[in-house]
Order: C-alpha cells, then structure tokens, then sequence
C-alpha cells in the first residue's frame, strides 16, 4: 500500500492507473465469478450427483453472504483501513475460490462458496470508499463511471466464460481461473492501494449480529415467499427481520459511526439516491432472469440466438458507463439519472409490446436502449450517494451502495420467481411490465432531486 497517514485527495497518472486496476481487477473477480458459475449450475449437479432445485444453493449461498455481511465488513473496513480490507477480501477469495474447485460433494461446494461471498463482499465493501481517495473530487464521477463500467464487463463476460471453460474443460477450472486473476489483483493492491484515515471507535459486535439478522431474517422470508412458503415459514424469518432493522434504527440513528447506517439514511439527498438504485437493480433483475423466457417461448427465439440478443444489455451499459461517468462531474444527477432510467424503462415497455413475428435487431434494439438508459444512472446515482457523505463515513456509504445493488437484485429474483409461481401462464411478459414501472417510478423519485435542488434555492 502507498504510505502516507495524511492521504492528498486523489491520487494521479501512474498511481491512479494502478491503484483503479487493482479496485478493478478486484470487482471484477466477485462480479465474473457470480455470473459464470450460473452457467456451470447444470453441470455441477450432475456431477455431484444432486437434482437441479438443489445445486441452486450454489448460486444462492455466495449471494446470501455477500448480503448479510456488506454492512459489518464496511463498518471493520473503515476501522482496519479500507485498502487492508480489499487485500483481505482477496486473499479470502483466492482460498475460497481453491476450496469450491476441490469440493466434490453440495455441502462442500455450499460452504466454499458461502466463504467466497465474504471474501466478495469485503471487496464490495470498500471498492467505492477506495475511489473516493483514487480519485480527486472534481473528477469522482469518472472513478464511478469506470467502476460501472467493470460492473457491465463482468455481466457480459461472466456466462460467455464460463460457457467457454466448459467447452474445454470440467467446472472446477471455472474456479481455478480466480487465483491468479485473485493473486495478480492482490500484488496490484499490496503495492498501488493509497492508505486511508482510521475509524478509532470500537467495533460493535452486538449491533454487528443484529445487522447480519435483520439481513438475513428478510432475504431468507423473500425467498420462501418466491417458493410459494406463505406461512410461518415464510412470516417468521420477515417479520424476525424487520423487528431487527427496526431495533437498529431506534438503537443507532444517533450514533457518529454506526453498522446499520442510519446517519445516512437520515439525509434526504442519500436516502433517495439509496432508494433510486434499490427500484432500478430490482428492475433490471426482473429483466435480466425472465427475458430468456420471452425471447425462447413467446418470440420463439434459439438458445444460442436467445444469448446474443441479451447481450446488447451489456454492450449498452458498456457504452453509456464512462460517458456517464464524465457527465457526473458537470450535470445535475436528478436530470440526468431520471433520463437514463426514462430510457431504460421505454425500452422494456418495446419489448413488451413487440409481436411474435418481431425482427431480431428490433429486439437487439429495445435491449439496448435499456442497457444504455441502466448505464447512464448508475454512475451518476452512485456518485450521489458518495459525494452526500461526510469525511469518515466513506466505508459506511460504500457498503450502502452494494447493499442497493445486492437488495434490489435479491427483490427483482424473488417477485420473478413469485410471478412464474402463480401467474405461469403470462409470467415472462408481467415480469418485463413489473421491469417497465419499476424502472419509470424510479425515474420519477430520482427527478424529485431536481424540485429539492429548486427549493433549497
């Protein structure tokens, strides 16, 4: 790590290039490895010799302990140093990684994955509370912008690589590709990675338990409410979470520096920045997990031609990623992100009304306008959620930021499976009409920005 207990605000040329390749690198590895190991979810269960309902835990024991731990891991990132977390998130990830290709049984795979998404959710923590010291103020919003960026390549690349590995080879080497991509993003980090102040307050392991209860309480009800589990099995992990967010609101809304942060939450500016990303991550899933169900059983589209087309989502975020981050630093967020979800949600609502007989770049068209109007907010709303937090509460509004995404995700994949569990017979085309209003209410939250700006004046 560069040394100095003072950091200046920002770092440039040849330090700013290392330091964001290993920001980068390490975003990538937790993005990449989420995405590609969907792929090898067929294959895995056949070879463990367990049915497809059950290997699923493979996908959902990474992504349920990336959830509960995001906010604790901020809180001990900004007290251990935020570039000390990356490198203990990485190492973590290496390890994990190197376990999940050796398993040979669910339980073992289950349990190398669970502390895969802790070592992910250490680099998640963080990756955008290191940005805020990469880069200078003035130019925060291209820091942001290349971070979607990384975000868009991960999702693009993640299923065509993994594709790709099982072509040639069995699914461990699917985890044996993260070590020395892990190993060279931990060498970058060692050396690139500027210090940053300390948090002294202690850390909170009561409130730490709690958080990690009320996250889990709630994503555990969601999920046995999308399998259809609407009694006590599905009331009681909800109801349990929410009692808790609620205790930790009336028990730390006061703190300097809390594990839940309600210090952040209490400012209008972040709260809807907060809100915006969650409504806007749960439209894009909705998109993301039916749109393969549209394209093959109501468009009447291939497998294969089914994936080209969904890549033009991608390729959009791709474009509009940087350009957006650039307009971050000079454009109000509430205009800008309000047209970026306005497009994105016009492009839903043309796959929602497009025929049988639609022309494949129609369709490759209406995805792309999505996928740039999902580029242009995302930088822009992240860089709001950063920019409205005080010095010292970096590590805390990093971890809301990938708290957002992570919610919103987990929100979008359980209405998903709700829908296709009780409405199947139109499930693909109301999960995309969901997309569509999610992504317009969210436009219109995101413009209220513009009335407060107005008022304040």
């Amino acid at each position: 790590m560069t040394s100095s207990a003072f950091p200046e605000p920002g770092l440039h040329g040849l330090a700013r290039i290392s330091a964001m390749s290993a920001v980068a690198l390490g975003l990538l590895l937790a993005v990449l490895d989420y995405s590609a190991a969907n792929v090898a979810l067929p294959t895995i269960g056949h070879d463990l010799h367990v049915p497809s309902s059950d290997s699923i835990w493979v996908v959902n024991a990474y992504q349920f302990a990336s959830l509960v731990t995001l906010l604790p891991l901020a809180a001990l990132g900004s007290r251990v140093g935020f570039a000390r977390m990356y490198l203990i998130g990485t190492t973590i990830f290496i390890v994990a990684s190197a376990l999940c290709a050796l398993s040979h049984t669910l339980t073992e795979i289950s349990l190398a994955r669970i502390l895969q998404g802790l070592g992910s959710a250490c680099i998640l923590s963080v990756n955008l509370a290191l940005i805020r010291f990469i880069y200078p103020p003035k130019e925060l919003g291209k820091g942001i912008g290349l971070n979607g960026l990384v975000v868009g390549l991960g999702v693009a690349l993640g299923p065509s690589i993994g594709a790709a590995m099982l072509s040639v080879a069995s699914w461990p080497w699917i985890f044996w590709l993260n070590v020395p991509l892990g190993g060279t993003a931990l060498l970058l980090g060692f050396f690139a990675l500027p210090a940053t102040p300390r948090s002294s307050a202690p850390y909170d392991m009561p409130h730490t338990l709690l958080s990690v209860l009320a996250l889990g309480g709630i994503a555990l009800g969601l999920d046995e409410f999308a399998h259809g589990h609407l009694g006590l099995k599905g009331f009681g992990p909800l109801a349990i979470g929410c009692a808790a967010i609620c205790i930790l609101w009336y028990r730390q809304h006061d703190h300097a520096a809390p594990i839940f942060p309600a210090d952040l939450l209490k400012h209008r500016p972040f709260r809807t920045a907060f809100l915006v990303s969650v409504m806007s991550f749960m439209s894009s899933n909705l998109f993301m997990i039916s749109i393969p169900f549209t394209l093959q059983t109501v468009l009447a589209k291939s497998a294969s031609l089914t994936g080209l087309l969904i890549t033009a989502w991608p390729i959009g975020v791709t474009i509009a990623s940087p350009i957006s981050g650039r307009l971050a630093d000079r454009l109000p967020v509430g205009l800008v992100s309000s047209c970026g979800l306005l497009l994105t949600g016009c492009g839903f609502v043309i796959l929602c009304c497009l025929s049988p007989t639609a022309s494949d770049p129609m369709i490759a068209v209406a995805i792309l306008i999505a996928g740039i109007g999902f580029g242009i907010f995302q930088p822009l709303n992240n860089r709001a959620m950063m920019a409205n937090t005080r010095a010292g509460r970096e590590g805390g509004a990093s971890g809301m930021v990938s708290l957002s995404r992570l919610s919103g995700q987990t929100l979008g994949a359980t209405s998903t499976a709700s829908i296709f569990m009780y409405v199947p017979s139109r499930a693909s085309l109301l999960c995309l009409i969901l997309a569509a209003f999610c992504a317009l209410i969210a436009a219109v939250i995101s413009g209220s920005r513009l009335l407060t700006v107005r008022t304040a004046r």
